[in-house]
């Protein structure tokens, strides 16, 4: 959920010396010396944006449109996709509508522009470098992508170069230096039940401008080998193999961050894992687990004392600005309950409340509710913000 070069209650479990796993994986505590974690601290929400007074044109006429998702930023403007019901594969909304609606917002929270995209916008993010936006669409089966130029230009679609080898969809997009990473999801949508294949989690994509393909390629899969990374583990350190189910949300993790510093980070959601991936793309690729204690969305790191984190409500319509005061190096999560694989069937329900935003504790995988007045928050998409 997630979902991007800005760069989801329970208790915390005992935390042990960390064991270092490599260059990207560090050995701080959660909390810097000296102050209490966001857990002990209560920030204000409130609605900086909403979907109930914003139309996009269909061929029935203006339509509202709804369900934020996604979010990023290019300069100083916010950048939502809101999905306005159309299917995981792309299916009509009830009303007909087919199109995903890409929503550029100024820090007022004021609409600056917007574009329609064809299918269920779930990745949104900005490359820096080139100046555009990347979406995906899609990210059970029949998925694409586009590229929007926010200053001068509509949408580009691009198809992929093949059937995606993980018989699924695409998610979330991260900027890794030169490399546009993209999570492969819903793995085995349109594929063999069972057993479980060795699919990709992550492509490496690039864009053929001229010929509007983009090419995929595994970063790596689904069963990779990879170090486990909680450090009140028993196998700390050791090797196990991989079985994600999920790949959601990814990000790059932030030099400043106080574990997994310059890491590519994938979220496997319903399997409630993190992976970090050290020197992503090279020759000394590795990977590190983090098993969490609850399925999340998106993930995002706190900069500085005075910002803020901006988050999508899909099922609210809204996107809300949650004020500090932060501690730089925070970890928080959109923790969303409701998309662990082994959440009921009815949901929310006993033991599995609504999405809420909370602090992870990078070293062991806890997530601890923090405490939030204001305006009513369930978090999906997050982005911080200085």
């Amino acid at each position: 959920m997630a979902r991007r070069w800005r760069t989801k209650a329970l208790g915390a479990l005992a935390l042990l010396p960390a064991v270092a796993l490599g260059a990207g994986v560090g050995d701080a505590d959660a909390a810097a010396p000296g102050h209490l974690p966001a857990s002990h601290t209560t920030f204000t929400a409130r609605v900086f944006a909403s979907g109930a007074h914003l139309v996009h044109d269909t061929p029935q006429g203006k339509e509202a449109i709804s369900q934020p998702d996604d979010i990023t930023a290019l300069g100083r403007d916010i950048f939502v996709g809101f999905q306005n019901g159309v299917g995981p594969q792309g299916q009509a909304s009830t009303s007909g509508n087919r199109d995903s609606t890409v929503v550029e917002f100024n820090l007022a929270g004021k609409e600056v522009h917007q574009w329609d995209v064809v299918g269920k916008c779930d990745g949104l993010t900005a490359d820096p470098v080139t100046g555009l936006l990347i979406a995906t669409v899609n990210e059970d089966a029949h998925s694409s992508v586009y590229l929007i130029d926010p200053i001068a230009g509509r949408p580009i679609h691009y198809r992929y170069d093949e059937a995606l080898p993980s018989d699924g969809g695409t998610d979330a997009i991260s900027v890794y230096g030169d490399m546009i990473l993209i999570s492969a999801s819903a793995p085995g949508t349109t594929g063999a039940a069972a057993p479980q294949p060795t699919y990709p989690a992550v492509y490496r994509v690039t864009f053929d401008a001229k010929t509007r393909v983009a090419t995929v390629r595994a970063l790596f899969f689904d069963e990779a080998s990879a170090k486990v990374a909680n450090t009140n583990s028993p196998d700390r350190g050791e090797d196990v193999q991989l079985a994600l189910t999920d790949p959601d949300s990814n990000e790059v993790v932030p030099d400043f961050a106080r574990r997994f510093a310059g890491d590519f980070m994938l979220t496997s959601q319903g399997d409630k894992e993190q992976i970090f991936v050290q020197h992503a793309g090279g020759a000394h690729q590795s990977l590190a687990v983090l098993t969490l204690s609850d399925s999340v969305d998106d993930t995002a790191w706190a900069s500085d004392h005075g910002g803020a984190i901006y988050t999508t409500d899909n099922a609210g319509n809204t996107i809300d600005k949650i004020s500090g005061p932060f501690s730089r190096g925070d970890v928080f999560v959109a923790d969303t309950p409701c998309d662990a694989n082994d959440a009921p069937s009815t949901c929310p329900g006993p033991g599995f409340p609504a999405n809420f935003l909370g602090q992870l504790n990078p070293n062991t995988g806890a997530i601890t509710a923090v405490h939030v007045k204001g305006a009513a928050i369930a978090p999906q998409g997050m982005l911080f913000l200085p």
